[in-house]
């Protein structure tokens, strides 16, 4: 009896391990195509100790910071999904919670980041004078519903799940072949299960461009980037996802670049995306939301649009002189901006390889406020560009600074894109 129950339960088992066999097959079809989209990579998990304390000193880090305490309590309704996107992509394992007000802040060095952005400003809004609860003056609504908020002191542009939005600009096809994009974004905590913003090099809606060759959105996630390119029918899904990045929640600096041909995505100082070929020339953009899961808020600020130029090196050898507006302060202070690393980094190597450059240093603003506090201003900013080159090991003896104010406009003060030219640093060869 024992033997025939025994062949009974080994007959079934064995049915049930083919069924299961074949169930896992044909689930492992239906899931490999989302599978393969997914592709991880690690950062190196060595910096240079040195250039991390230079780093350390020149943003300030290592002492306790106060988290603002401001959230936006909303709920929102989890819209359709898009065509050919998997729930899962980008998602974050993050557990973690938020951190109390006393805590110390995981240090953020930026010394691998060589985002170098345009010369020339075409598009800004730091949506200074915009009123809460508007729709943003300088953007037109494809799809959905977005609107100003506050967010601490912060003048936000708030998404609503599945919205869409792009530019005001006064022609249809406004990208330079040399271009930067730079724009930070709010992501929630690990209640959602997928959160992305979306950058669409072309016109409409879809999912997908309608050119012969097909380009999915760029994806920007909290951990890295994502997208698609097919080109006579050959699809390649490119990623870059860093688990090692800060998960939690909070705001995360995107910068994209593309040069004719080539195209890079950071996330933060990580570079997630870097296609030497990218096979298709953007001519306009919008900017998307999604997200699975727990509704939350989804939110953009300090949007710049640049045209891109000639390599430092060469700028200074045409016109003895370079300009950035990559250099970027907080608002009425002195202190860098973390994004800033990347010019300051490529001058830093730049003067190491030429060992006989020299410069002055002149910070520039625009003519908002005070003349005279300005022109106090502009030489602090000045000397803090100095001072950044030099815990990079750039011999002070090489750098003057001078501080001009609003004295020397380049561009008008009554736009925000001409304000934003006007706020620069140059480097002026001695």
């Amino acid at each position: 009896m024992k033997t025939r129950t025994l062949l009974i339960a080994m007959t079934f088992l064995f049915i049930g391990s083919s069924l299961q066999a074949q169930f896992l097959k044909n689930l492992g079809k239906s899931a490999e195509k989302a599978a393969e989209r997914v592709i991880t990579r690690k950062t190196e998990q060595k910096v240079n100790k040195e250039t991390e304390k230079a780093m350390d000193t020149i943003l300030g880090n290592g002492k306790k910071k106060k988290k603002s305490a401001s959230k936006k309590n909303k709920n929102k309704e989890v819209a359709e999904n898009e065509n050919d996107r998997p729930e899962n992509e980008g998602a974050s394992n993050d557990t973690s919670e938020e951190n109390s007000e006393t805590s110390t802040p995981e240090v953020k060095t930026w010394s691998k980041y060589n985002f170098v952005p345009g010369d020339k400003i075409i598009f800004e809004d730091d949506l200074a004078r915009e009123e809460n609860g508007e729709f943003p003056s300088r953007w037109d609504l494809l799809k959905g519903s977005v609107g100003n908020a506050k967010m601490g002191d912060d003048t936000i542009i708030d998404f609503e799940n599945n919205s869409i939005i792009n530019p005001l600009m006064e022609t249809e096809n406004y990208l330079p072949e040399v271009f930067t994009l730079e724009f930070d974004v709010y992501f929630n905590d690990s209640g959602v299960s997928y959160q992305s913003y979306d950058i669409r090099f072309w016109q409409g809606t879809s999912s997908f461009s309608e050119d012969e060759d097909s380009f999915w959105p760029i994806r920007i996630f909290r951990d890295g980037a994502s997208t698609i390119t097919s080109k006579q029918n050959n699809r390649k899904d490119l990623a870059g996802h860093n688990k090692e990045n800060d998960t939690s929640p909070g705001w995360r600096h995107v910068a994209i670049s593309f040069n004719e041909r080539s195209l890079k995505v950071f996330v933060d100082e990580y570079r997630a995306l870097n296609i030497p070929n990218y096979g298709h020339q953007p001519k306009m953009l919008s900017i998307g939301s999604y997200y699975f899961g727990t509704a939350k808020t989804m939110a953009i600020k300090n949007i710049r649009i640049a045209e891109g130029g000639k390599k430092l090196y060469d700028r200074v050898m045409a016109d003895g002189k370079f300009v950035t507006r990559g250099i970027l302060f907080d608002v009425n202070k002195a202190s860098l901006k973390p994004s800033s690393m990347g010019v300051i980094n490529e001058i830093a190597q730049m003067m190491q390889e030429h060992g006989d450059l020299k410069f002055r240093i002149e910070g520039h603003t625009d003519a908002d406020g005070d003349e005279a506090h300005n022109l106090e201003l502009s030489g602090k900013r000045a000397a803090t560009v100095k001072e950044a080159l030099s815990n990079l090991g750039i011999d002070g003896a090489k750098l003057e600074v001078n501080g001009m104010g609003e004295s020397v406009p380049v561009s008008d003060n009554a736009t925000p894109e001409g304000k934003a030219n006007n706020r620069r640093v140059e480097f002026v060869k001695l």
